[in-house]
């Protein structure tokens, strides 16, 4: 024959109803205020303002993968901020990568340095003195080879 073990429940003290109603209206004026952090910030400004689709190649963000979305300075002075986000750009992270890549490689070849192309192909360009570099291009037999030339 079994025994029943007789299950008593205790009660637990009651909170005082102010302590909890004071914390819920703690938490819920921090959560305000990380909101309002957050709305200040030029990229959710800009996320409020512009479609979610990258302005270069045109991918179409969602909630999910917002995250890989950025926001360009067009003119590169990221200290102007116009509130009409005249001056942002909402560019996925490669676009945005290569857009900065373009302005380093302005300033490399205003310099008389050398670039990559698109192809990745380093680029000559005549320096101050008229002095060309040489180009490099590691794969330019490389067709030939795989057409077993």
């Amino acid at each position: 024959m079994a025994l029943r073990s007789r299950q008593v429940k205790r009660k637990q003290p009651a909170k005082p109803q102010a302590e909890s109603s004071a914390r819920i209206d703690q938490v819920v004026n921090q959560a305000l205020d990380a909101q309002s952090k957050r709305n200040a910030g030029y990229r959710e400004q800009s996320l409020k303002i512009h479609p979610w689709v990258c302005g270069r190649c045109g991918r179409v963000f969602t909630r999910e993968t917002l995250s890989e979305l950025t926001v360009h300075h067009v003119d590169h002075n990221h200290d102007n901020n116009p509130t009409d986000g005249s001056n942002w750009e909402n560019l996925c992270v490669y676009c945005h990568d290569r857009e900065h890549e373009k302005m380093h490689d302005h300033a490399q070849r205003s310099a008389g340095g050398s670039v990559r192309d698109d192809q990745d192909q380093l680029v000559a360009y005549q320096d101050q003195s008229g002095a060309q570099e040489a180009s490099d291009n590691p794969f330019a037999k490389l067709k030939g080879l795989i057409d077993g030339n």
